[in-house]
Order: C-alpha cells, then structure tokens, then sequence
C-alpha cells in the first residue's frame, strides 16, 4: 500500500469497487419496499391502456358543442371496469365515471358541478369554462408505451416504484437480497445500557446509534454484539461472525493504542485488508477489507463522531453498491458562515439547517472533539470541507451527507 493517504473520495471508491454484490431474489409486491431492482421492469402495455375518463360528468362529442349545441339527452351511463359505450346519436351524450373508458364517439368529458340534469337531459352551465376536445381525459399511452423502460436495475424501490411494478401486471420482482448485518462494539470500558458503571467505565452507545441509522435507510436483518479487548475472544467471535453474516461493522479497536488488536485479528481470520486510514477529520483510523467468502468488513474508530461519520460517509454507500443500487447524486448545501480549516485534512463538519436570503443553507455545529457526540444532537448531518488550512467562505457549495 502507498504511504499517502486515501482521500474521502478515493475510499469510498475503493469500498464500491470491492463491496461483494450479494445474490438477487425474487419476492413478491408486499415484500418490495425499500429492496433495490435487479431487474429492468419493461412496459407489457400501454399506461393508460385506454382513453381515460378523469372526471365525473357527461361525455360527448366536441363538434357537437362546436356546432352550437350546449344539452345533450343522456343516453346511457359508462361505469369503470367494463367495456366502453358507443355514442349513436351527436346530440347525446353518456353519464361516465372516473377511470372508466372514453365512449366510442365521444371525445370530451365536462365534469358534474358544471352540469344541470333535469328530465334525463344535462344543460351545460352558462357559467361553466368553456369545454375542450380531449377535454378531462387522460389519453392512451401518455404516460408509456409498451415496450418502454418503466424501471431501471439498480433503483430503490419506494412506494411508487412498487405500485409501477404492480400496474405492469407482475406479482413478483428480482431485488438484492437484504444483506445480514452483524455490528459490533470492542473494548473493556463499554458497559450495557442499564447496568452499574465503575468511574472507569461508559455506557455502550455506538451500537445503537449504528443500528438507529441502518434501520432508517431500510436495513432490518440486523444483530449485535460485543467483545472484549482480548486476542483469543475476538478470533472466537469475529471467525463465527463472519461464518454468518454478509457485513460486519466494528467500533473500535482499530486505531493505533495497545489493546487495538481489530485490524490484526481480522487479517489472522482471512479478512483481506484493501485500506487503513483516510485523510479525513475524524475518522482518520477508518479499516476496510473484504473476507475469504466476500464477506466486507468495515472497522470504523470508536469515537461516537467517528463512528456516525464514518457510518453514513462510507458504510452506507457500500451497503447500496452491495445490491447493485445505482449511486445516488451527493447534495449540495451552501454554507451559511465561514469556518476555519485547520489541518492539511478533509473536515466533516456536522450541521443544522438554517434559512437565510439565499435559500436553505447549512449552519457549522463544530464538536468538542470526535467523543462529543452530544454535539450532534439537533444536527441533520454534515458538510465535507476541503483540507486546510484554510477559510472556506460562507457562500461555498459543499457536499452535504444526511445522517
């Protein structure tokens, strides 16, 4: 490896290029949420597959209104879900429902508020707008054609992305199957939530905090553990971790202290390291490698700061190019004052959101250090500011990552 460290950009580079793409699955449409395509999702039929009425009201024939004509005797009623009416006569007209089809002869829809109905005859309202051909309906093919790419492989499948799946008539689609995920605490200092602390010791935190944030971007397949600062219980329970898991994400352990034995058992168990460290404040110590099954494992400092940052700029784009997503375009924010870059490093300044004259910009929320995670409450994210020293000014457009 060269002694120059990755930048930000070169990491998560690295990481998508050797996250392990897990195996697809089919499921079926009450499954799909938040899974990510594998497939091409084609058009098998026109959308709309017919001229639509979208309005409650009367159909008719616009040269019949053109020629001066403005009641017409309601010849039939055309209700949605069933074969569609010929008009017979131009000064008729069919009652129609909405999502029901245009009638043969008809291309005109006036909805019912701008109608009177008596005796079986509907008089168009002197005070209505005046009506247009192809007036309420929602033509044949508007929104697709057959054939057309509805879908592309690699997009997430949110609510309307799954009620496109079903309209296309398919009970089923190809996903990235959920990875399982393992995450894992180290260090003899962590305490469970809830349990008596010794001066010396601090409540596990990072752990749930990383759970928070997966659950949130859709991940659920998720467990967790913790082990100590001792060589032969981590081989132990990093070797079953990796026998059963698709991801492990470490806090802990893998900076440069005595008892951080992280990135040396990972590579005793087969874990093949493809980076130690980036250019980056915090998160500096950051550790990937992928495993002899293709397992990827991400050891990410154990500062609170660290671990968030670490989580949301890098564990997270791995997990999506693990599916097969298509990379999402990175935010920009304008800052809204000036902040002060003092190491020759890439800063990760988490912020808030604040409105000024010139839109929604990002407002810095400095911590007291990569342990003050208390800092973040309130915040949305973080700015990533170019490394210093410098003063980036308060207009600059920066990537913005959403925590």
């Amino acid at each position: 490896m060269a002694s120059r460290l990755l930048t930000p950009a070169e990491a998560e580079a690295a990481i998508r290029q050797h996250a392990t793409q897990l195996p697809a699955v089919r499921l079926p449409l009450t499954e799909l949420s938040g899974a990510v395509l594998r497939e091409s999702i084609i058009s098998t039929r026109d959308q709309p597959p017919f001229d639509r009425v979208t309005m409650d009201g009367i159909a008719f024939s616009f040269s019949a209104w053109e020629a001066g004509r403005s009641s017409f005797r309601i010849a039939g009623t055309q209700a949605a879900g069933v074969a569609p009416l010929t008009l017979r006569e131009s000064s008729d007209c069919i009652e129609v429902m909405t999502g029901a089809m245009l009638p043969i002869g008809c291309d005109c829809v006036v909805p019912v508020e701008n109608i009177e109905v008596q005796d079986g005859v509907a008089q168009l309202r002197d005070d209505a707008p005046a009506p247009v051909r192809e007036f309420n309906v929602h033509g044949r093919g508007i929104d697709s054609r057959r054939g057309d790419l509805l879908l592309p492989s690699g997009c997430r499948l949110g609510p309307a992305e799954v009620a496109v799946v079903a309209s296309n008539g398919q009970t089923h689609a190809l996903v990235a199957q959920a990875p399982n995920i393992v995450v894992i605490s180290t260090g003899d200092e962590l305490v469970e939530p809830g349990r008596p602390l010794e001066d010396w010791q601090i409540s596990r935190s990072n752990v749930y905090g990383v759970l928070a944030s997966l659950r949130r971007h859709g991940y659920s397949a998720l467990s967790h553990d913790h082990v100590p600062d001792d060589l032969p219980t981590l081989r132990e329970r990093l070797g079953s971790h990796l026998e059963n898991n698709d991801v492990l994400i470490l806090s802990g352990g893998v900076s440069m202290g005595r008892f951080d034995y992280v990135p040396q058992v990972l590579q005793e168990l087969g874990v093949r390291m493809m980076f130690h460290k980036v250019a980056q404040r915090p998160g500096k110590p950051l550790w990937f490698g992928v495993g002899r099954d293709g397992q990827t494992v991400y050891a990410l400092p154990g500062n609170p700061v660290s671990t968030l940052v670490c989580l949301t700029r890098y564990v997270l784009p791995g997990l999506q190019a693990s599916q097969g997503a298509t990379p999402l375009e990175v935010e920009t924010i304008t800052l809204a004052q000036s902040y002060e870059v003092k190491p020759s490093l890439a800063v990760f300044l988490p912020v808030t959101l604040t409105r000024t004259v010139a839109g929604l910009c990002a407002m810095p929320q400095p911590t007291r250090g990569s342990g003050d995670f208390t800092s973040l409450i309130g915040t949305v994210g973080f700015v990533e500011l170019p490394p210093g020293p410098r003063v980036v000014q308060e207009d600059a457009s920066l990537p913005f990552y959403r925590w």
